[in-house]
């Protein structure tokens, strides 16, 4: 795929000695903003105190100390772990939003980048609740903030896939996507977990071209990130097909052409019919020798164990300077901040106390 989006080849991250001299030109104020809110991200001794709350009101008083401020004084008691998610959410897109009005090029790009992941995940959402006759407006408030676009509402209303993306998509970030990896013919017959699938391997491969020619530490950075996302579907994707009639050949259609696993271990992936197999394929990368060991962690999905790496790499990306990755890290630390929140707002309101701490800690 093509890297969409402006030139980059001097990029103030492109070298470390000219980062020095004309990174903090442009995007200076932004990164000190940005790290004055990473110093807000909740720490240990906040969970620690939030786990020992006794309701979502308790909750609130404590998350009312921190950087989240008085974010809940609108809302009548009972709070819902629904209104939970959505007020943290929207505190995320304020901030996200305000760094992204103050960005230049090729800052202000990169930015860009991060939303059409949600994009993906808003479409896919609208396609698969109007395909069993969801109503608009209820489709719309599950969307995604950071994915919404100016023709959004019109999704709902289309009769096809293919409809949908002659009228709409082909106009947003995302129509190269879908024109360049599905073709119009079989939109309407392509099931729609594949679609997601094929429009997130081209999101992945654009965005990773897209930061290597920015260069620098941003390159490093997200490269080692994306790489990481690379994999996590590529697993994600061999085990959720196992048991389906999704064919190998489709498979490996899928899978990103970039990540640790490739091409050694996605070749063996694409070979594997049972879980015995793609651990014996993942089994030479030591990141995730443990993802599917039997006995390993009971408690752990492979999910939580993608999140803890994930958690890992995007905490790293903070010890950098002159690099973009930190706002892309700052995001998924953010949405992981929020889970873990609603994960013990859960457990409070439905007293399963005995699992509060299964969430994942961030510093």
């Amino acid at each position: 795929l093509p890297t969409r989006g402006v030139e980059t080849q001097a990029a103030p991250c492109c070298g470390f000695p000219a980062a020095m001299m004309t990174y903090n030109i442009d995007v200076g104020y932004l990164e000190g903003l940005l790290r004055g809110y990473r110093a807000g991200i909740l720490n240990s001794t906040d969970y620690a105190n939030l786990t020992q709350c006794e309701t979502i009101d308790d909750m609130k008083m404590h998350l009312s100390s921190t950087d989240y401020g008085n974010f809940l004084q609108n809302e009548p008691s009972p709070i819902s772990t629904t209104t939970l998610a959505q007020k943290t959410t929207e505190k995320l897109v304020e901030e996200f939003n305000f760094l992204r009005m103050q960005a230049v090029e090729p800052l202000a790009t990169f930015l860009d980048y991060i939303t059409y992941g949600y994009m993906i995940d808003n479409i896919i959402l609208v396609l698969t609740g109007t395909s069993h006759n969801r109503s608009s407006e209820e489709l719309l408030e599950k969307c995604h903030p950071l994915g919404l676009f100016d023709s959004m509402a019109t999704l709902c209303v289309t009769q096809s896939t293919s409809e949908l993306y002659r009228t709409v998509l082909v106009d947003t970030p995302l129509g190269p996507y879908f024109g360049d990896c599905i073709s119009l013919e079989d939109l309407d017959e392509v099931n729609i977990e594949i679609i997601r699938n094929t429009l997130y391997k081209a999101y992945l491969e654009d965005f990773h071209a897209f930061c290597m020619k920015v260069g620098g530490e941003t390159a490093e950075v997200m490269g080692d990130i994306l790489k990481l996302e690379a994999d996590r579907r590529a697993i994600n994707i061999t085990v959720n097909s196992l048991d389906t009639d999704l064919d190998l050949k489709s498979r490996e259609k899928l899978y990103p052409t970039i990540g640790l696993l490739y091409p050694e271990g996605t070749s063996r992936l694409i070979k594997a019919t049972d879980l015995d197999a793609v651990r014996s394929a993942i089994d030479a990368f030591p990141d995730y020798r443990g993802l599917l060991s039997e006995g390993y962690d009971d408690d752990k999905t492979i999910e939580d164990q993608f999140f803890e790496l994930e958690v890992n790499l995007n905490r790293l990306a903070f010890e950098q300077q002159f690099h973009y990755g930190m706002y892309y890290a700052f995001v998924k630390l953010k949405e992981q901040e929020i889970r873990n929140i609603v994960w013990i707002g859960e457990c409070i309101s439905q007293d399963q106390r005995g699992r509060i701490n299964q969430y994942v800690p961030i510093f």
